[in-house]
């Protein structure tokens, strides 16, 4: 039994990781929020799981490199400094970050980067996602995360290929392009289609969420995997041997 601790324990995502600890027979260890002791939770706990906030994740990290324990970084909205933070973080102790924990989601990034790598650049990619009203970031940590798999089996960086911004008189698609479609309404807990438009055919790969308990069953074998692993950055593939 690993005691985990619950980093946004007040959220809807925190409320179910709660659940999902308790079903797989571990602890949870406590819960942080906004203005909370993290370094305390992470003194208490055997894995932190973080789904708060961008402007928090340096300060779990410290808490999780004071504790000497392994930490799995859920939140989305992330930037480049949050990158860099991580890196950093995985120097001392092991770091799982992902825009998504499900465990079909990862294996849909692995099916994404396959179909990219062997379709070839004649296939145009498009990465279509749609989530609840409230959700915040556009588009969605696992969007991204799907273009990224897209993107390095093609040879290049996300950076320079994502097209997100189509509005109006924009042209003809550029050549390579990743493109990106966010939709939002109602309490869609998260739909994503990567698309592969050839000449006269499609292949569609997709994944839809029906309830978030699926992020927070993938975040607590995610959590469990990293217990004892060596310090360095970490995916849910790796989780999953791919």
């Amino acid at each position: 039994m690993a005691r985990i601790g619950i980093i946004g324990s007040e959220g809807r995502m925190g409320r179910a990781l709660v659940e999902a600890v308790q079903a797989a027979g571990h602890e949870v260890a406590g819960g942080a929020d906004k203005g909370a002791d993290v370094a305390s939770l992470a003194d208490a706990s055997d894995a932190l799981v973080d789904f708060s906030a961008p402007p928090a994740v340096q300060n779990n990290l410290h808490a999780a490199i004071g504790a000497g324990i392994p930490i799995l970084i859920g939140t989305t909205g992330l930037g480049d400094a949050h990158h860099l933070a991580i890196d950093h973080a995985a120097q001392a102790v092991a770091v799982l970050q992902t825009g998504n924990t499900s465990l079909g989601v990862t294996l849909l990034a692995h099916l994404v980067g396959e179909a990219a790598k062997r379709l070839g650049p004649d296939w145009d990619i498009e990465v279509l996602e749609m989530h609840h009203r409230m959700k915040v970031d556009a588009p969605s940590g696992t969007a991204l995360l799907l273009g990224e798999a897209a993107a390095l089996a093609r040879g290049a960086h996300l950076a320079a290929v994502a097209d997100s911004g189509r509005d109006g008189i924009c042209g003809p698609r550029d050549e390579g392009a990743i493109g990106f479609a966010s939709l939002r309404g109602g309490t869609v807990a998260g739909e994503h289609s990567v698309i592969f438009a050839g000449e006269h055919e499609r292949l569609v790969l997709s994944h839809v969420a029906e309830d978030r308990t699926i992020f927070a069953n993938g975040a607590v074998k995610g959590a469990e995997w990293l217990i004892g692993k060596a310090p360095g950055r970490y995916t849910m593939q790796d989780v999953l041997g791919l």
